[in-house]
């Protein structure tokens, strides 16, 4: 090929480019003016996001930051957090968003492992950052994403003095990593999926078909930005449509319920236990929430009463169920409004781009109605673990995507989520669902939150274990809840012990952590 024809095949390679950085500018060109994002008193036309997030790129290319370096984000929701994000896809450099509750080794674990040169971090969490930077000599920069005038991410933001270069982003490539997305680690050490601009494009493609997102939505972002399912499945697809979103740095229950009548929301996303949060708080009844038509839940299973409860006292909202995974994007499946009524506990059909099956242990397809493992195949997937090859060709086996879920699928292909591969009791030559047990113990009247385990036992192995949060208000009724159980379980379901706590461990996505509920409990049945 001649240079004449590799600078032809450049130039149409170049034309044909679908980069986050590029979808930035389409949006900001057809919406300009319009309210793109809003935090706390600070208000972001699409425009002014764009030139931001391109301020912002700039000044990190001038502290000696290349594209493809690492470039970490340690902090809470804000407006600095996002634009942070949109700098590095426009100008390639790889983002490594990091849980603001990790701190000490975990913190350690995920910048070195993920070799960060750029730390960002929000001013309160300086100290806990402080800690580890000692043996982390990789790390050339640590900033602020807000509150300095050095390497700082909204100083950058709104530096009309920032010389932004022509061509800005002209080297990235739809294939070029622009995320490392750190797996949750409820159960194991975190992974780093890498994820590349062409996979979270095509997610976002997939959300916006899937969710009904449009220019009319006007979102509310309570979730951590840290997180795929808050940041890829709806602030990134809303914003590429046109909607507005209003973020905010947590959930609180009292602030979300009033900011949905304030600003006529029309669009949520949250976990059960803030959907639980947002039922159980006393002024939920006494707001406006008239305004909200989607209601979007997932990360973790809705019971089947509360999520009944949610339709009967907002009536006016659509619900969706979302299903999936960090290293697909995280959206994998979805239950639309019109199949909860008939399968209220599915997790819907697979979306757009994703192709899912569930296999045995050997990838055969299993019978409708039979449990297999949820495998993927998808333009949305990871391209491997960040410096995990084993972790990678585990993941990889047999050419689909292992999730970890097992699962059945009816003849139309409605999935149910039966539960993790290692959340499976095995107890007594037998295997419980920990799920199945959950949805059961919901539906007595004195139980707010619950979690199902096993525990080592001398005789069972494994003993199914129930522990529970109560409903305000209500005691601990052992025999109650027993003879419950006896009346929708087999014997061998029902829990062998229950155990009250005022809360469950959760993650900041809102997954209830069972790996820290077993290491608590494990000599339950030692000491009694």
């Amino acid at each position: 090929m001649t240079n004449n024809s590799g600078e032809l095949a450049t130039r149409i390679r170049h034309a044909g480019r679908n980069t986050i950085g590029d979808a930035l500018t389409r949006v900001a060109s057809k919406y300009r003016d319009r309210t793109a994002l809003v935090f706390g008193d600070r208000t972001w036309s699409f425009a002014a996001l764009e030139k931001a997030a391109d301020r912002v790129a700039a000044g990190l290319l001038a502290q000696g930051i290349a594209p493809g370096d690492r470039v970490a984000a340690y902090g809470r929701n804000s407006d600095a957090f996002l634009i942070l994000w949109l700098a590095c896809a426009r100008a390639g450099f790889v983002h490594v968003p990091i849980n603001y509750a990790l701190v000490g080794r975990e913190l350690h674990y995920i910048i070195e492992n993920s070799g960060a040169v750029a730390l960002f971090v929000d001013p309160s969490l300086e100290e806990k950052a402080h800690e580890v930077l000692d043996d982390l000599p990789g790390l050339r920069l640590l900033g602020t994403l807000f509150g300095r005038e050095k390497a700082d991410v909204l100083h950058f933001a709104c530096d009309s003095a920032i010389n932004i270069p022509a061509g800005l982003g002209d080297n990235v490539g739809d294939d070029d990593l622009v995320q490392l997305l750190y797996t949750s680690g409820t159960t194991a050490a975190p992974k780093g999926a890498m994820m590349t601009h062409r996979a979270l494009m095509a997610e976002y493609v997939s959300c916006i078909v899937e969710l009904e997102l449009s220019v009319r939505d006007k979102a509310l972002a309570a979730l951590p930005l840290y997180h795929s399912a808050q940041m890829h499945v709806f602030v990134m697809p809303q914003l590429l449509v046109g909607a507005t979103t209003l973020l905010i740095e947590a959930p609180q229950p009292e602030l979300c319920l009033r900011l949905i009548e304030e600003h006529a929301i029309t669009s949520f996303f949250a976990p059960p236990t803030v959907w639980i949060s947002l039922l159980r708080c006393p002024a939920f009844d006494s707001h406006d929430l008239s305004s909200l038509q989607f209601i979007y839940y997932g990360a973790s299973i809705m019971p089947v009463p509360t999520l009944q409860e949610l339709r009967q006292r907002l009536p006016g909202a659509r619900p969706f169920n979302c299903y999936g995974q960090s290293e697909i994007g995280p959206l994998a499946t979805v239950l639309r409004p019109e199949d909860h009524d008939a399968r209220p506990a599915s997790a819907g059909r697979a979306i757009f781009n994703v192709q899912t099956r569930l296999v045995d242990e050997n990838m055969r397809d299993v019978p409708p109605g039979t449990q297999g493992e949820i495998v993927h195949r998808s333009p949305q997937l990871l391209v491997g673990y960040w410096n995990a090859p084993q972790a990678t060709a585990e993941a990889f086996a047999g050419g689909w995507f292992h999730s970890g879920d097992i699962g059945v699928m009816d003849e139309e292909g409605f999935i149910s989520v039966v539960d993790r591969v290692k959340d499976i009791i095995k107890t007594g030559g037998t295997v419980v669902a920990s799920r199945e047990v959950e949805e059961a113990l919901f539906m007595h009247p004195t139980v707010q939150e619950v979690a199902v385990v096993g525990l080592p036992h001398d005789r069972w192995i494994e003993a199914v274990t129930a522990i529970i949060v109560l409903r305000p208000g209500h005691q601990a009724d052992v025999d109650g809840l027993h003879d419950h159980a006896k009346e929708l379980l087999a014997p061998f379901k029902v829990p062998k012990r229950f155990v009250f706590v005022p809360d469950l461990p959760r993650n900041t996505a809102g997954k209830i952590l069972k790996r820290d509920l077993r290491q608590k409990f494990e000599t339950l049945y030692e000491i009694s």
